[in-house]
């Protein structure tokens, strides 16, 4: 006799439609992102300038600073990112999931400012 649980590709359905229904409510709530199509940006903190200091990027796309400087710095923008301390040599990433114009700086050297475009 075969039991309820006898058929594996009921058990995947039932997890392949969770997972369906997972993504239109990510959908619905502005969250998906089109496979394939996010690009990463990098931008160098060297110079104590952020290099570019305005760059556009579409939402999804991933944003890397890049510290080249020998001391650390940070990327900050009040209420939507804060990298904290980047030392030297390391990186810190932020995906951009909303559009607007974000203004950023260097929490140590408030003299360092850029700006975030995300379309």
């Amino acid at each position: 006799m075969i039991g309820p649980r006898a058929n594996p590709v009921s058990g995947v359905a039932r997890v392949a439609a969770k997972a369906a229904v997972a993504l239109c409510i990510a959908a619905a709530a502005g969250f998906a992102i089109p496979a394939g199509t996010a690009k990463t940006y990098t931008i160098a903190m060297d110079g104590t300038r952020f290099i570019p200091d305005t760059l556009t990027v579409q939402r999804g796309d991933r944003v890397v600073w890049v510290n080249k400087d020998p001391f650390p710095h940070t990327a900050t923008a009040r209420g939507t990112f804060d990298s904290k301390s980047v030392a030297a040599g390391h990186s810190w990433s932020y995906v951009a999931r909303q559009t607007g114009e974000i203004p950023y700086v260097c929490t140590l050297h408030p003299g360092m400012k850029g700006a975030l475009l995300v379309q």
